[in-house]
């Protein structure tokens, strides 16, 4: 009898294995199929992507980005601090550009567009009077505009 029990043990465990073996090769068969896909998307990122294409074409903002230099005139954590540093700078010097950029936990203050680092600093030699603690930034600046005067 403990010989019969054992041969049906041995058909039960061979039977279930082969029938685990048979659903792993009929769930990877139904994998194989090729199947449809259909992308449901808003009309308007057409539009938005033909709006960019657009703009990059007619020179905006980002693509009249060029690399140059500017200098930093002011770091630290108070906001009132770095705008009065900003109309320090634009009193002396009102046709330069500066920018007030807040990256957490200080307030930068930049001032300047410039192509090389030898404009750069040469305008850093001009604020050693007015600012200490200053140095130069690489990064992506405005390019002065041109002057289409006919002479």
């Amino acid at each position: 009898m403990n010989k019969a029990v054992s041969v049906y043990k041995a058909i039960l465990q061979i039977t279930g294995c082969c029938f685990f073996i048979t659903l792993f090769f009929m769930t990877t068969a139904n994998a194989q199929n090729r199947g449809k896909v259909e992308v449901i998307k808003d009309p308007r990122i057409d539009t938005l992507a033909a709006r960019r294409a657009e703009l990059n074409k007619a020179g905006g903002a980002d693509a009249a980005a060029i690399n140059g230099y500017r200098v930093q005139i002011f770091t630290g954590p108070n906001r009132k601090d770095a705008y009065s540093a900003q109309a320090k700078f634009m009193e002396e010097f009102p046709d330069i550009r500066t920018y007030v950029i807040y990256s957490e936990p200080n307030f930068k203050v930049r001032a300047g567009d410039f192509r090389t680092r030898m404009e750069a600093e040469k305008m850093e030699d001009e604020l050693k009077k007015w600012f200490t603690g200053m140095f130069i930034i690489s990064e992506k600046i405005n390019p002065p505009k041109q002057d289409s005067t006919d002479e």
